[in-house]
């Protein structure tokens, strides 16, 4: 006999014509979620029309945790979950953390998950992203700004992990993404600039200043932007080690003071 919450296969049918490839998945997350069947109508009726279904969930799994994302707030990437873990495992017990663009704040609840010790503060320009990441951090500091502006300046000198996971996406290429990102999450929260690494440079230009002796910076990259991320770090003062997760297809580029 079928739960109260087996999607019907009339559901699975819909989001699949819609274009859903995981429908079967989908269908078990959207009725898993709704809290009634009015509310179960309407988040099917928004997918099929092309939102994200986080966005249509409400949130996002990230390295095991349920992270809360607000329409128009950047999905946190599976790739991701590669910054999180080499970032998780830089902390050290009552290390002082900063999550730089944070988006709907998961690589800092990812952090704060690993470490409970630690202090942990989170920046973002976006008003929306800055709402949606205070309940996702209870009891750690969020900040409404453009990057180290956000940030109160007692943390200059201090923090031992900075994590800031900038757009990267080339100008031009923003056109290429799928209609879910393009269409629904803010630009400037995919939009690198002319070679993707706009926002990468401004971050590691000023981190030397702001991390601790021995702190580090982590960031994201697409493999091709080696050579120009690692030239950006080195010409910020800092070390640069890459690493790479064939699995996930994600690079991460460490940055030491």
């Amino acid at each position: 006999m079928a739960s109260p919450h087996s999607p019907v296969p009339a559901l699975i049918d819909r989001l699949r014509q819609a274009g859903c490839v995981f429908a079967e998945q989908e269908a078990h997350l959207i009725t898993t979620t709704a809290r009634t069947p009015t509310e179960q109508d309407h988040m099917v009726a928004r997918r099929c029309a092309g939102q994200p279904l986080e966005h249509v969930l409400g949130w996002a799994l990230f390295r095991g945790l349920r992270v809360q994302v607000d329409e128009g707030v950047f999905v946190p990437r599976p790739r991701t979950e590669f910054l999180a873990q080499r970032a998780a495992a830089l902390l050290t017990p009552g290390a002082l953390a900063v999550d730089l663009c944070c988006g709907s704040g998961a690589l800092g609840a990812a952090l704060a998950h690993t470490r409970h010790d630690i202090t942990l503060h989170a920046a973002d320009i976006d008003a929306a992203s800055v709402a949606c990441a205070r309940r996702n951090l209870p009891g750690h500091t969020v900040h409404h700004g453009d990057l180290y502006h956000a940030l109160p300046t007692r943390l200059r000198g201090r923090i031992q992990v900075l994590v800031a996971n900038v757009p990267y996406v080339p100008t031009d290429r923003i056109a290429l993404l799928p209609a879910e990102a393009r269409v629904h999450e803010h630009r400037r929260a995919l939009d690198g600039g002319t070679d993707g690494l706009d926002l990468l440079r401004r971050v590691t230009d000023q981190a030397r200043h702001w991390l601790a002796p021995g702190g580090h910076l982590l960031v994201e990259v697409e493999q091709q932007q080696i050579p120009a991320a690692r030239h950006a770090f080195t010409r910020g003062g800092l070390s640069c080690t890459v690493a790479t997760c064939p699995d996930r297809e994600a690079t991460v580029l460490t940055g030491t003071r």
